[in-house]
């Protein structure tokens, strides 16, 4: 199947809505029909403003934080209009992916 790979980042101590951004945006994309997503933390990122941030052993609210998800075009479209509405700032990457699955489903 032909779409994208969509990876927002942030941090684990930004929230919207009371809830984790990174957590809020992977059940915002679930809602929308993404069945592929995955929610990583990171250890150490750079942000636009060339700002460390980095998770620590006493303190995990700086950890970086990627939302990957592989959706189709109309599922990228809904996910970006719906984002348009709400009031938040996210970095993203968008790439044009080919993607599927391989092998027999555990039965």
């Amino acid at each position: 199947m032909k779409g994208f790979q969509i990876t927002f980042f942030t941090q684990q101590d930004r929230k919207y809505l009371g809830k984790p951004l990174g957590e809020w945006l992977l059940a915002c994309a679930r809602q929308l029909g993404a069945q592929n997503a995955t929610l990583t933390a990171a250890g150490e990122s750079v942000d636009s403003q060339g700002r460390l941030h980095s998770a620590h052993f006493f303190e995990l609210a700086d950890q970086p934080v990627a939302v990957a998800l592989a959706v189709d075009e109309a599922t990228a479209e809904r996910l970006f209009a719906m984002l348009a509405n709400e009031d938040i700032s996210v970095f993203y990457v968008k790439t044009a992916v080919e993607f599927g699955s391989l092998g027999r489903a555990a039965s």
